[in-house]
Order: C-alpha cells, then sequence, then structure tokens
C-alpha cells in the first residue's frame, strides 16, 4: 500500500486551488459578482478535487517556509491569466463609455449587476451582448479547458514570476485601450464625422440651432450605425475571445 505524506497532499491542493482562486476573481463571467462568494468557493473546490488526481502528483512536499512564496506566485499567475482572458470585457466597457459620451447617453446610468456600479446604458447594452455572445460560444469550455492545460504548461509548484511575465501583463492591459477604439470604430467615426459637419454648419450658418439638433442628430447617426454592425458582432467577438483565451495560455508559458 502507498502511503503519500499530508504534506505533499497539502501542498498540492493549495498550490492548485490558489491559482484556480486568481483566475476566479478575474475571469469573465466566473469572476462577476452576480455569482455569490460561496457558488465560487465551491467552484474552486470542486475543479480543485477534479484536478487533483492528474496534476497534484507533480507538486512535491514544501515547508512552512517556502509556502508564502509558493502561494504569492500560483496567485498572480491566475490572476495573469483572468486579466488576459477578461481584457475583451473591459474594452467593451470602455467602448460603452465612450461612445456613452458621443452619442449623448453619458448621463444615463444604470446598476451593472456584475460590477454592482453605475454604468453607462449603452456600456451596459455593449457588455450585455458580448456576455450573451461569450456564454452562447461556449467560449466558457475554452476556458476551462485551457485552465488544464495551464497545469501541464507550468505544473504546480513551478511557476515563478519573471520580466516577461510583468512585462506580458503590462501589455495585456494597454491592448484594452486599442481593442476598445476599434471595437467603437464605427459608431465613433460617424460621430466624430458628424461633429466636424456641425461645426462646419454652424460656421456657414449661425442662426441654425445647432446646440438642440446636434445631440439629437448625433444619437441617431450612432443608433444607426450600431444597429448596422450588430451582424458582424458574433464573428468579431469570436475572434476577440479566441485570442484572449489563447493569450492566457500564453501566460502561463511565461510564467513556466
Amino acid at each position: 500500500m502507498i502511503e503519500i505524506p499530508l504534506i505533499t497532499i497539502i501542498s498540492g491542493a493549495l498550490t492548485i486551488g490558489v491559482r484556480l482562486s486568481g483566475l476566479m476573481l478575474f475571469a469573465p463571467f466566473f469572476g462577476s459578482m452576480v455569482i455569490p462568494a460561496r457558488i465560487k468557493a465551491a467552484l474552486v473546490l470542486g475543479l480543485t478535487l477534479a484536478l487533483y488526481p492528474v496534476f497534484g502528483s507533480q507538486v512535491g512536499p514544501h515547508t512552512l517556509l517556502q509556502w508564502p512564496l509558493l502561494i504569492f506566485n500560483e496567485f498572480l499567475v491566475g490572476v495573469g491569466m483572468g486579466i488576459a482572458t477578461n481584457v475583451v470585457f473591459e474594452a467593451i466597457q470602455l467602448t460603452g463609455s465612450v461612445l456613452g459620451i458621443q452619442m449623448g447617453y453619458s448621463l444615463v446610468n444604470i446598476l451593472d449587476p456584475q460590477s454592482q456600479v453605475d454604468t453607462p446604458v449603452v456600456a451596459m447594452f455593449y457588455q450585455s451582448i458580448a456576455m450573451l455572445l461569450f456564454l452562447g460560444m461556449d467560449v466558457h469550455l475554452w476556458l476551462l479547458r485551457a485552465v488544464g492545460n495551464s497545469f501541464r504548461y507550468v505544473p504546480a509548484g513551478t511557476a515563478h514570476l519573471s520580466s516577461l511575465f510583468t512585462t506580458a501583463i503590462l501589455r495585456t492591459v494597454g491592448e484594452m485601450f486599442s481593442l476598445g477604439v476599434q471595437i467603437a470604430a464605427p459608431v465613433l467615426s460617424a460621430t466624430l464625422a458628424a461633429d466636424i459637419i456641425l461645426g462646419l454648419l454652424g460656421k456657414a450658418s449661425p442662426q441654425m440651432p445647432l446646440m438642440l439638433m446636434g445631440p439629437a442628430i448625433k444619437s441617431l447617426i450612432g443608433i444607426c450605425i450600431l444597429i448596422a454592425t450588430l451582424r458582424y458582432w458574433p464573428d468579431l467577438f469570436r475572434h476577440l475571445f479566441t485570442a484572449a483565451v489563447a493569450n492566457g495560455e500564453q501566460m502561463f508559458h511565461l510564467a513556466g
């Protein structure tokens, strides 16, 4: 009969659970505040029990003095993957905030159930559509598969923070702004063009009530462009979600 030391079991379960906890804090859908903390804890515990028989044996025994650094590294690696996979939703939040100002809806806020804060109505619309597409495309299943692959790329207990890993996280955060501008580009360019045209009309005919007509015109143009681009959203977000999950997997390669 093979006896496994208790310290080895604790080390294996602890490293797996801590990495999953960091991921659950920032991963799309799973990190939402709508999901109660107890459900998240139960999900982390269930995934830890499911992954331990496969990957728990990779973790050797660690002393109590090694545990703080071990937990810190594993937690930050999980956080890094969560940030990488959640960058699309953060970009969508930025898109909605920018377009809310351009379309004249910046003062119209509603409570976002995912973050429990007041959010512009345009940002809420973008987030709701993106989340429905995320769940409908089974991308969350790709994310769970990526978690399993992460323990193959970087066995539990061997993760370490390198300069490449830190640079990759900072670059991913920077990509949020470029993605937000790209998603907002059709409506943003149309409303900016409307601003220029209205400005020229105001110079040519100062008596025109552009202060009253301008917001309504920009809002109408923005809504029309937004409706026209909805048909391209499934393909666009599928590409963005797939790239985000792949970027999260790359994070683990850099932490190995």
